[in-house]
């Protein structure tokens, strides 16, 4: 989950500032359909899900997101970005040793998840071209064979490079801690109590994430 990127790299792979199209409606049916979210998309109306578009950038910046606070992530991904002379690729990552990335701030196994990943993209192993074709499942079970990446990442990826509307990334801290707070007054929330609530969100599930978490990080989640 991603702050805005500082003024060294803000020529790396920005943003794309349009709204999925079935955003609007999404919206629509989701206050219709959930008492709590009628109240919070109101609140934050003006923000929609940000696609980087490329594939490799997304997928990186989720491994480095593992495990570390959202500040964290975008420290270390700033000094990854100034490593590889601005521009992320899987021939730049590749190109970089593993104590530059090291020294950029990456541990040693993540290190060995983002050569993996840059080697993947780099011989082709990807079935890259036909994702789209592919359903949400086809896609997580291709991208978990890469080293590093579990369900989790797959799943950001499908929010924020596929935009799939109806992605529930159960195992996102931030989320679940989204649906403690607003459905359940803070108490510990297990995955079946999350699934359940989501069963209203269908089949707008992606929509919902992001403004679950928007409730408690006002800046836009990017990856």
């Amino acid at each position: 989950m991603a702050t805005s990127v500082v003024s060294a790299v803000k020529n790396q792979s920005m943003p794309v500032e349009t709204a999925p199209e079935y955003w609007e409606q999404a919206c629509r049916d989701l206050m219709k359909q959930d008492r709590i979210l009628k109240k919070i998309i109101p609140k934050y109306g003006s923000g929609f899900l940000v696609t980087r578009g490329d594939a490799f950038t997304t997928l990186a910046r989720a491994i480095v997101g593992q495990q570390i606070s959202v500040a964290a992530a975008q420290a270390v991904w700033d000094r990854v970005v100034l490593a590889s002379k601005k521009k992320i690729n899987p021939k730049n990552i590749l190109a970089l040793s593993v104590q530059e990335l090291r020294d950029a701030g990456l541990s040693g196994r993540k290190v060995e998840y983002i050569r993996d990943l840059a080697d993947h993209f780099d011989s082709g192993r990807l079935h890259a071209n036909q994702w789209q074709e592919m359903d949400d499942e086809s896609v997580i079970k291709e991208l978990s064979s890469i080293r590093g990446i579990g369900r989790w990442t797959a799943e950001m990826f499908l929010i924020f490079n596929m935009v799939r509307p109806n992605i529930l990334p159960l195992d996102d801290v931030g989320l679940i801690k989204a649906i403690s707070l607003n459905y359940f007054s803070g108490e510990p929330v297990s995955r079946h109590e999350a699934r359940e609530v989501a069963a209203n969100w269908a089949p707008w599930r992606t929509v919902a994430t992001w403004y679950m978490w928007r409730s408690i990080d006002p800046i836009p989640v990017e990856y």
